[in-house]
């Protein structure tokens, strides 16, 4: 099975992706994973190459170990290789350890193998993908994000170029620090204040501006093909070069490898050539007759780090094209044509896939092998997707069907179809709506765990100049479904369905069976409606899912884009139509006498007044979320937990209804889930049904209490999006500074809550309902934002599928123009064509009829402001065009422009554009570089590696810090092995191994990780994406460790830069920025952004609040730096007073302040002296100025970025301390009375004996607790904390975190990313912590502390008291404060 998905067509098509991709655990995760028992060193040897040593796994078949090895560097670009062992080759199915005297040390020699055509094929085109030029062009070129990091950094580190993908990483050994030159101060446009927001700026050209050459051109020879003659003596192909020196060779591929024939332009002569040898490897051959191309290569090949090589699995579309549309030099390599796939045999995806799904995962490693395979199939698959896309759209292929209103295509193995627009769904919004949710409905069931044998259809959705097309594989056995009219849905492969009929059979049962388990898993109630025929049909699924019999034996579940249940909000016209005609009368009965009274049961009181809903919407298949189900339901729990509660309080309490043998705590709990709507009347059960509020079901008379059961349900789901998860994201962001910055960000956040993003409208209310509606107006602009380019979108669509495809580039200019430009007058077309057809020597075509040159910008807008009263029911937020909109709001026209771009597949050239004219057009055709295919794809899974990043979140929230640590080691390993780190979570994954590092002194190994994290973030994620610039942001804070001040400047001006492009300054996190480049830089620009930042704090979060208080301490000891001591006094009185208000008098960050106010005015009162002794010379005296130390600075910059914070209180560790000792007493009560009481039991001896036994076993009772309590510390070691207090001794404090679910708070995880630690207020936890006081004196300080900060610490500043008293929570060392915790 295994061999067949790597000899697949798919393989055929992902064949320079399997070897491309490269399996970094060859070398760093290798290195991270060297601790694994099951891996051990063996020698490789042979096929030309030096050799070395190489990890491998016992587990691992033989082809895995090759195709590990051709990513090695030492290996590469070699390729057609075997292993051999003991002079035998080896068979790439057999496992490494089945083989007899395979150890440690063994000798492996790599053998050469004949070529085939295909295999030579893909020889030569992985060799022409190591030639190509690599760079952040060529990437803009090809619509694929760059990495910028090299560029950015490239000054910095001119001499750490490793072979092993890490040569931005600099030595751990010898982290030299940097001189102390200034390059300059930052441009003015990233200065606080500027409105510039030049493009030109976000992709800087590359520190490499000339291309290497290898050879001067490389292209099939005139004489390929080879004749027949020579065909059967073993020529594949016939290719010729022209070196750097000038001479021109001919080369035959042969089975034996490449040679040197005779051939010249003139004379065809396919013998070799006089002294040429025969070499496997192409570049071996080009070595040896070209010593330029020897040297350049040899230069060359190791400059780019392996992880910026590496193709990422999926396209990340960028924005932005070159700043010139014309290519600047000549492609060399084009026309060898090796890339040209043979389009004889179309690959069986849904074949590929399966295969790939039905891999073994009894150990681990064969899960990763499984994940790996499905990865690359998929991502193989995504690639054919989106060229089918632009095959289709641009007319390149014939519809295989004769419906014109829904063509369908094949392609490259695809089936390719608009899908019907159907009245009932809603037409055209319904259809689109249709394919999205088949997308989810497929994700859903590919997601669910344990669940072998029930398959779905590879699946993915394109969207390409306008037209949205659903791309699935081949369904098996379906081809002749409709040929024979007469057959049976059985004989087909029907079994399960509204139209499946009666029937039994194996095949059916294990396909109920397999719907059962997957309806609990996604919290579906079974049900029964009525099919077509009349008869009552049994369901676990919705009504439009079909369960099949495919050729191939397996099971399918088709038709899945009603999965979830219905949006109640959304849902007004629709109604459950119960088949009965005494129902039927109650019914209408009932649904006049709740229009009388206007409330249907679910909904909150004035629910319709209030909120405006329920309410139609532009189509009928709004769906619930199933992060809003989860959530729903865990609120549905804890409701009826406290209901339980409640009800046995009223009956005499739970200790005194537990004991009794009475109902009374029966009847508690059946009152219980009858008034929360439980499934059962003995224990919470809750389940939605998918075919509520849906058109055209019916449900039996039978059903008429379900129904009515979960329609109510279903409403107060819908209720609870409204009432509960918009105002606790309103919440979470008025008090975070990590809110969403663009509209991935936001789209992203509601999606964690369950809100649909047509509830956009609804979030808005809610932000200007607020009290605090001034400090979310970030959010409010986003929101603004997103719902203005969305409804652009959907208007662009229907505008753009009416453009002939000469008039592409001047057609989307022109929607550009009348979006931005409020009075465009357009260049009448005919002017226009007429001046190119004349260039062109025609006449003018058909085009100048065409419609859309008459478009203005008061009718788009138009258009834009309908489709936005019709999706979010908002008309009186936009005005009368886009300009007001801007100003009202606040809002970037260049971040309007890249939302459109990302969400449409525009490309932009790289210039700046002026957005502010008034009439003249800031886009023209010239401007549009390319369009290219969005798609959305199914998301493979990464079960290992994900499961153990948990772990070790969950270790890091018990301040386990070493033991999360091996586990994020363990889990970049994984990632490493399933994706090789191009993957969000392995950014994530690294960025968190990087702040622990960092916290335990390792200050290198932080900023190694770190590197990597940021070029995964650039190349995954997007090079301007929102958790891009977090990841710049804790670059500089590493880098700064090291010493390299003037690099720490540049990620954050990047940073800055980033968040100024796609938001705007006024975001809180500009203030982290800011507060950062005010402790870098240095002189009157340090005081620009601080300022900046105090401005931006106390806007968004109020005087009193600790962002604000940190902020106006940086200014103070800023404006100490200065000499100017009465400024630098007022301003940390604001931040004492804001310590005050937050904690209490006795609190270190209290003193601390009081204690910096103190030394502030001590010195002001010693200046003001010597100012004055020195009388008429004043003005020449030097004030002597208190400037904080380079430790300091880094201690500041930790805190401000989150890597520590300040978060649990003094008070809540006494009373959870106190908790914590009661517990362990009757704990240890309660196991003594116990085990005197077994022990009675068992000996059943008399009282003397008993009582002899008893007190003999009093001893051994403690020792056994004494183990429990040793066994108990070992597994939560406590992290020392560093603790420094110049005044007396210090404490050191140890705390442990309990994690308990929070029922009714959803599966929001936190990003880690972002922040290594949760507050004693995390979503997903509540801690319990425990305090151990043990007095020191200033000296005497534990080691262990040392080794947590490394060189953090400076000697009686203000960072060190600010960080006395810390525990290491999380991840991250959390500052303890007094105060009242919110829990």
């Amino acid at each position: 099975m295994k061999d067949k998905v790597r000899k697949g067509a798919g393989g055929r098509n992902q064949a320079k992706t399997n070897d491309a991709i490269s399996v970094t655990a060859g070398k760093d995760s290798a290195a991270i994973k060297q601790g694994d028992d099951t891996s051990f060193p063996v020698k490789i040897q042979g096929a030309g190459v030096e050799p070395f040593e190489f990890q491998v796994c016992g587990c691992w078949l033989v082809q895995d170990a090759v195709t590990t090895l051709l990513s090695r560097d030492e290996v590469s670009p070699r390729s057609n290789l075997s292993l051999a062992f003991a002079g035998a080759t080896l068979d790439p199915l057999a496992e490494l350890q089945t083989l007899k005297g395979f150890k440690p040390g063994t000798v492996l020699r790599l053998v050469e193998e004949p070529y085939t055509v295909r295999s030579a094929r893909h020889h030569l085109a992985q060799v022409l993908e190591l030639l190509r030029t690599s760079g952040p062009q060529d990437a803009l070129r090809e619509g694929r994000s760059p990495s910028l990091l090299e560029t950015l950094t490239h000054a910095q580190t001119p001499d750490y170029s490793l072979s092993n993908g890490k040569s931005l990483k600099r030595s751990a050994s010898n982290p030299k620090p940097e001189a102390a030159t200034h390059d300059g101060a930052p441009p003015e446009y990233l200065l606080p204040g500027s409105s510039d927001r030049p493009l030109m700026a976000l992709l800087p050209h590359s520190s490499q501006p000339e291309v290497p050459s290898y050879v001067k051109d490389l292209s099939l020879s005139c004489w390929d093909p080879p004749p027949g003659h020579r065909k059967l003596q073993g020529d594949f192909l016939y290719i010729t070069v022209v070196t750097l020196e000038g001479q021109r060779r001919d080369i035959t591929s042969s089975p034996k490898g490449f040679f040197v024939n005779r051939s010249t332009q003139e004379v065809f002569d396919p013998r070799p050539a006089q002294s040429s040898p025969v070499c496997h490897c192409f570049t071996d051959l080009l070595s040896h007759i070209s010593p330029a191309f020897q040297q350049a290569f040899t230069k060359n090949r190791h400059h780019i780090p392996q992880v910026e090589m590496i193709p990422t699995p999926y396209h990340t579309l960028c924005w932005l094209g070159p700043p010139c549309a014309t290519r600047t030099h000549k492609k060399t390599f084009s026309r060898l044509a090796v890339d040209e796939q043979p389009a004889n045999q179309a690959p069986d995806w849904n074949e590929e896939l399966q295969a790939a799904r039905d891999l073994p995962q009894t150990n681990q490693e064969e899960r990763l092998q499984r994940e790996r395979a499905l990865l690359q199939v998929n991502s193989a698959f995504v690639r054919t997707v989106s060229q089918g896309a632009e095959t289709v759209v641009e007319g390149f292929a014939e519809p295989v069907n004769g419906n014109p209103e829904d063509p369908a295509f094949l392609f490259g193995g695809l089936f390719m179809s608009q899908g019907a627009a159907s009245a009932v769904f809603g037409g055209e919004r319904g259809r689109r709506a249709a394919q999205r949710l088949e997308l989810k409905g497929v994700q859903a069931y590919s997601d669910l765990q344990g669940l072998q044998g029930l398959h779905t259809l590879p699946t993915a959705i394109v969207d390409y100049r306008g037209v949205r097309l659903s791309a699935q594989g081949l369904a098996p056995g379906l081809e002749g479904t409709e040929q024979e009219e007469g057959t049976t849905p059985v004989s087909r492969g029907l079994l399960y369905g509204v139209n499946a009929g009666c029937q039994e059979s194996p095949h059916r049962r294990r396909m109920l069976e397999l719907l059962a388990h997957s309806a609990k898993a996604l919290s579906l109630q079974k049900h029964v409606v009525m099919a077509p025929n009349g008869h009552q049909v049994p369901l676990f699924t919705s009504v439009d899912a079909q369960g099949l019999l495919g050729a191939d034996g397996r099971l399918y579940i088709l038709d899945v884009f009603r999965t979830f249940p219905a949006d109640a909000n959304y849902c007004a016209d629709v109604n459950s139509d119960i088949i009965s005609e005494e129902e039927e009368l109650k019914e209408s009965c009932k649904r006049a006498e709740e229009k009388s009274c206007s409330v249907k049961e679910g909904w909150p009181l004035n629910y319709q007044k209030d909120c405006g809903l329920p309410r139609s919407f532009p189509h009928s298949l709004c769906r619930l979320r199933p992060e809003l189900i989860q959530a729903f339901i865990q609120h549905k729990h804890t409701q009826f937990t406290q209901l339980v509660k409640e009800k046995l309080d009223e009956n005499g309490g739970f200790e005194e209804c537990a004991t009794a043998c009475d109902s009374r705590a029966t009847e508690a709990v059946r009152a219980a889930c009858k008034e929360v709507g439980s499934l059962s009347d003995v224990i919470f059960e809750m389940r939605l049904c998918p075919n509520l509020f849906s058109p055209g079901v019916s449900f039996p008379s039978s059903e008429s209490a379900s129904i009515k059961l979960h329609e109510r349900l279903l409403r107060e789901a819908a209720a609870f999006i409204v009432s509960h998860q918009i105002p606790a994201f309103v919440g979470y962001c008025l008090q975070s500074n990590d809110t969403p910055m663009d509209g991935a960000s936001l789209k992203e956040a509601l999606h964690q809550r369950g809100i649909n993003l047509r509830y956009l409208g609804h979030v808005i209310k809610a932000i200007k309902q607020s009290k605090h509606k001034e400090r979310m107006r970030h959010l409010l602009r986003l929101a603004i934002g997103e719902i203005l380019m969305r409804s652009t979108r959907r208007v662009f669509n229907s505008f753009f599928q009416g453009v002939d495809m000469p008039c592409l580039a001047t057609a989307v200019s022109h929607f550009l123009c009348c979006l931005l430009v409020p009075h465009f007058a357009a260049t009448p077309l005919g002017e226009d064509t007429k001046k190119k057809s004349r260039r062109r020597g025609r006449g003018p075509g058909a085009s100048e009829s065409t419609t859309w040159s008459t478009l203005t910008a008061v009718e788009l807008w138009n258009l834009v402001c309908q489709d936005v009263e019709k999706t979010y029911s908002i008309s009186d937020s936009l005005g009368s065009g886009l300009n007001q909109v801007v100003e009202h709001y606040r809002l970037q026209k260049i971040s309007l422009l890249r939302e459109f771009c990302l969400k449409t597949g525009v490309q932009l050239r790289l210039r700046d554009y002026t957005l502010e004219s008034q009439s003249k057009a800031p886009i023209g055709p010239d401007d549009i570089i390319n369009i290219f295919p969005v798609v959305k794809h199914v998301h493979m899974p990464t079960s290992d590696a994900s499961k153990a990043f948990r772990a070790a979140q969950n270790s890091l929230q018990k301040g386990l810090l070493d033991h999360g640590y091996e586990q994020l080691k363990d889990a970049a390993y994984l990632f490493g092995r399933v994706c090789d780190d191009l993957h969000h979570e392995a950014c994530y994954c690294h960025s968190l191994l990087a702040k622990l590092a960092f916290l335990q002194g390792k200050a290198a190994e932080a900023r190694s990780l770190q590197l990597r994290a940021v070029v995964i973030s650039e190349r995954v994620l997007g090079f301007d994406h929102s958790h891009t610039l977090h990841q710049y942001a804790l670059l500089a804070v590493y880098v700064y460790a090291g010493g390299e001040t003037i690099l720490a400047q540049k990620c954050l001006l990047r940073a800055r830069l980033l968040l100024l492009t796609i938001h705007g300054e006024d975001h809180p996190y500009t203030a982290t920025l800011d507060s950062c480049l005010g402790l870098v830089l240095t002189g009157d620009q340090a005081g620009q952004y601080l300022k900046n930042a105090l401005r931006l704090n106390t806007s968004f979060f109020g005087p009193t609040n600790l962002h604000t208080a940190l902020t106006q301490h940086l200014m103070s000891q800023w404006l100490c730096s200065k000499g100017d001591y009465r400024g630098a006094m007022s301003h940390e009185k604001e931040a004492l007073t804001a310590f005050t208000s937050l904690f209490d008098e006795d609190h270190p960050q209290t003193r601390c302040s009081k204690e910096f106010l103190c030394t502030i005015t001590k010195q002001a009162v010693r200046v003001e002296r010597s100012l004055r002794q020195a009388g008429a010379d004043a003005a020449e005296q030097i004030v002597e100025c208190l400037s904080p130390t380079s430790e300091t600075v880094l201690e500041q910059m930790v805190l401000i970025t989150g890597i520590r914070r300040i978060a649990v209180s003094d008070r809540f560790q006494e009373l959870k301390q106190k908790h914590q000792e009661l517990k362990a007493a009757v704990a240890k009560e309660l196991m003594t009375k116990a085990a005197n009481e077994l022990l009675e039991v068992m000996n059943g001896q008399d009282k003397e004996q008993a009582q002899e036994t008893g007190s003999g076993k009093e001893v051994p009772n403690e020792r056994s607790l004494a183990v429990e309590k040793t066994s108990e510390c070992r597994q939560e070691q406590p992290v020392e904390e560093t603790t420094v207090d110049t005044t007396a001794s210090a404490t050191c404090q140890m705390m442990e975190s309990e994690e308990e679910t929070e029922v009714g708070g959803g599966k929001a995880e936190p990003k880690m990313e972002d922040r290594a630690d949760l507050d004693s207020s995390a979503a997903n936890g509540i801690k319990t912590t425990e305090e151990i006081h043990c007095d020191q004196t200033n000296d005497e300080t534990k080691s262990g502390s040392d080794e947590v900060t490394g060189s953090l610490k400076s000697k009686a500043t203000w960072a060190d008291i600010v960080v006395s008293n810390t525990s290491v929570v999380n991840g991250a060392v959390n500052i303890s404060v007094n105060g009242t915790d919110k829990e």
